[in-house]
């Protein structure tokens, strides 16, 4: 185990026990914490130890090496603020004063080393998590033309991340959270929201285009200060009230002029808003004495618990249906092996997209996040009409824009409200 020994008016110093064991995590280390990860004489050169941990944190976020290792000292202080209500995806990082205390050490030529390197960090995360989200949405909506069984699908993704989950803890390239009796009834309320915004979101994305489908969705920061303000969870200026405005018109002028519009596709939009923005408020509170769990683990054990409560229902409302749409979607496709292909591609990548975004907003502003955030709705959208040749009126377009520009006056007015790291979406 790493300690941290601060004794006044002397330097941060590093000290560890003869027998310890560097696991894989041990060159991962949260953002500006110097190089209090490192036992001293680990590495010659100040700039090298940088720019191999920078290194490591960049290519581990994409398969879930965990960027807090095990040893090292680490937040604790806003973990239960994983889902928050304020923003739109969650998050695992919080402010922690213990940070600051390392971030005070002043290396010499860190700055020079650390701007560059930064940049094409955030340049890797965010092309990551973009790319993931693309992926997902394509081969989901691939699928979905073909076996337009959604529950079905939404219960294969939640197993896909239950799994990969598991490898990560048994590799030990994720430490495995303490499980208790009380972690797992404080799941169980956010795991049920979480459940009913994931097939909501699988439902719509059966009926509608994909690009409508992220427009309403664009719509979730309106429930979530509506549901907050009445569920007492937080109060908001009026210039948030003002900010929404723009994403009701634009939803509203989208779903008017949609081609591909149908009424439960808006209705399972609109519905998986209102399950992720309960979702978020939920976990607030019920996660309230379990800070030490960080957001890749509480979104593992959420999706662990949400497969639970969705397959038996999948069963019940579509399951007498499964083998005879198995073997159309066979008839249609012509080789089995390509939808086989295109499931597990779903599965995979609907868990890597809410994994990488859980590891990487630990390194970003609010408004980084925000602005990124918003961004990614757009890519999406472009990415998905021009991969299915949607037709888009132009009236449509003007809607979609207001209601993601909406999106974006509402991050700046909540980043204004509170400098706190957002850490709340799923973006879902």
């Amino acid at each position: 185990m790493l300690t941290l020994n601060l004794v006044p008016s002397s330097n941060v110093t590093l000290s560890k026990p003869k027998r310890h064991q560097y696991s894989i995590n041990a060159l991962h280390r949260p953002q500006n914490q110097g190089n209090s990860l490192f036992p001293r004489g680990l590495f010659n050169n100040k700039h090298e130890s940088l720019a191999i941990s920078n290194l490591s944190r960049i290519y581990g976020y994409p398969f879930g090496f965990s960027a807090k290792p095990s040893s090292q000292i680490h937040d604790t202080s806003g973990k239960i603020s994983s889902f928050d209500a304020r923003g739109e995806h969650p998050s695992g990082g919080g402010a922690n004063p213990r940070y600051w205390v390392a971030k005070a050490v002043d290396f010499e030529g860190e700055s020079e080393v650390s701007k560059p390197n930064k940049t094409l960090q955030l340049g890797i995360v965010f092309g990551m998590w973009y790319f993931q989200n693309i992926v997902f949405n394509i081969f989901n909506k691939k699928v979905l033309n073909l076996f337009p069984f959604p529950w079905l699908l939404a219960s294969f993704q939640l197993f896909v991340g239950s799994v990969w989950m598991f490898v990560l803890w048994s590799f030990k390239l994720q430490q495995c959270p303490k499980i208790s009796k009380p972690f797992i009834v404080a799941l169980l309320g956010p795991a049920l929201f979480h459940t009913i915004g994931h097939i909501s979101a699988c439902v719509s994305f059966s009926k509608v285009a994909v690009s409508f489908t992220h427009v309403i969705k664009s719509s979730e920061p309106v429930f979530s200060v509506i549901f907050s303000t009445i569920l007492g969870d937080n109060t908001y200026p009026l210039s948030v009230w003002l900010s929404i405005l723009p994403i009701v018109l634009g939803c509203s002028l989208a779903a008017v002029t949609e081609v591909s519009f149908n009424p439960q596709g808006l209705w399972g939009a609109l519905i998986s808003n209102v399950g992720f923005v309960l979702r978020n408020i939920y976990s607030k509170r019920s996660l309230e004495s379990f800070k030490e769990v960080n957001g890749l683990n509480l979104y593992g054990w959420i999706s662990i618990i949400s497969l639970l409560y969705l397959f038996p229902v999948a069963i019940f409302v579509e399951g007498a249906q499964w083998v005879e749409g198995y073997h159309r979607a066979i008839q249609a496709v012509g080789k089995p092996t390509t939808f086989y292909i295109w499931v597990m591609l779903s599965g995979v990548f609907y868990h890597l997209y809410n994994q990488s975004s859980y590891q990487a907003l630990d390194d970003i502003s609010p408004l980084t996040f925000s602005v990124g955030n918003t961004m990614k709705r757009v890519v999406v959208i472009v990415a998905t009409v021009l991969v299915f040749r949607n037709p888009v009126k132009p009236l449509n377009a003007l809607g979609s824009a207001i209601a993601i520009f909406g999106t974006f006056l509402y991050s700046q007015a909540t980043s204004k409200k509170s400098p706190k790291k957002i850490e709340g979406e799923k973006s879902s």
